[in-house]
């Protein structure tokens, strides 16, 4: 079956902005194609099927997981606030953008950023340089912000006409509202949220995996999403909450992690991390134990030492440990994390 082609590729958040791009340049008689990214730190994808009904519009999820993993070692334009790298995410996309815009026969990219709207990213300058680091100057419009910036070439070339477009800038709603009401969006997005790199509770958890982690995976960062998170230095420790976070963190697991599970009553599934040749001393396999042991309630009443199966590598081992939260192991600051990415900086 020959490839459906498209007029114009859109980046989609799924927030209100980017519904209304896609909305300003389907009004003008263009397909459009929306890309919906995902990763450890953003995405939805289980709400494209809501989303294509509601709002009309074709979306599909493109997983930028393992790219995104590695940009955040040492993201060129820096992090924002929080561990944000807001510039530097932007930049991904519409580089992966662009590659489907080929592969679908499209002859434009749209996003829903808005001149002035976040002060990292959408400042005039910071859109000058994320059009020429992503490659696309010569394909990518805004339409909400499009009179208020030089026109483009899919403007000059009549791919989208300039004069339909929109010029809003600045960090209210209210044209974005009013264009929900004029295209009769039946349910409006709530502003802000999305990114968990933004939010201190959630970047505290990554913060740790950056610094220990030699290459760290799209799989490193969800971990860190689950469960209570206990590290003594290099030694990282996820304690499922209840059985989803254990089915989770099971699947997870890779073939040098340890995982440990109380023998005789139900409890949390944990999982070591073992970093490639820098294995778990026993000691620290013990410490890991206790802890396990710690966030079993059934363990903790039962009194005295218990047994705690502890499985890596085909093999399963025994160990026998009082429930405690042994003396080193913490789980992560944001002051902390914050002082150290400063020290990164200077």
């Amino acid at each position: 079956m020959a490839m459906q082609h498209y007029d114009v590729v859109a980046l989609f958040s799924g927030g209100l902005d980017s519904i209304i791009a896609a909305k300003v340049v389907q009004e003008q008689g263009r397909s459009v194609k929306a890309l919906h990214f995902t990763s450890p730190f953003f995405g939805k994808p289980h709400l494209i099927p809501k989303w294509q009904e509601m709002y009309g519009i074709d979306i599909e999820a493109v997983d930028v997981g393992e790219e995104y993993a590695r940009l955040m070692l040492d993201p060129p334009h820096g992090f924002g606030k929080v561990l944000n790298p807001c510039v530097d995410c932007k930049i991904l996309m519409l580089r992966r953008a662009r590659i489907r815009m080929a592969e679908l026969g499209a002859r434009a990219i749209i996003s829903g950023e808005v001149l002035g709207q976040r002060p990292m990213s959408q400042r005039r300058d910071a859109l000058n340089i994320i059009s020429r680091d992503a490659g696309v100057r010569d394909v990518l419009v805004r339409p909400l912000c499009a009179k208020r910036l030089p026109p483009t070439p899919p403007e000059e070339a009549g791919v989208l006409d300039r004069d339909r477009l929109l010029n809003i800038s600045g960090r209210g709603r209210k044209e974005q509202l009013a264009l929900a009401g004029k295209y009769k969006l039946p349910e409006i997005p709530t502003p802000a949220g999305g990114c968990m790199l933004a939010e201190v509770e959630s970047a505290k958890r990554y913060w740790p995996v950056l610094k220990w982690g030699d290459t760290p995976s799209a799989r490193d960062f969800e971990l860190a999403n689950l469960g209570r998170q206990f590290w003594k230095r290099d030694n990282w420790l996820t304690v499922g909450r209840d059985q989803a976070d254990n089915e989770r963190i099971e699947s997870l697991a890779a073939p040098g992690d340890l995982l440990f599970k109380v023998k005789d009553f139900p409890g949390p599934l944990c999982l070591g991390r073992q970093w490639p040749g820098r294995a778990w001393t026993p000691e620290a396999v013990r410490e890991a134990a206790a802890l396990t042991a710690r966030y079993c309630t059934k363990a903790r009443r039962h009194g005295g030492e218990v047994a705690v199966l502890v499985a890596s590598g085909g093999e399963t081992a025994e160990v026998h440990v009082e429930p405690c939260e042994p003396a080193g192991w913490g789980t992560p600051e944001w002051e902390t994390a914050k002082e150290e990415l400063a020290a990164t900086r200077t």
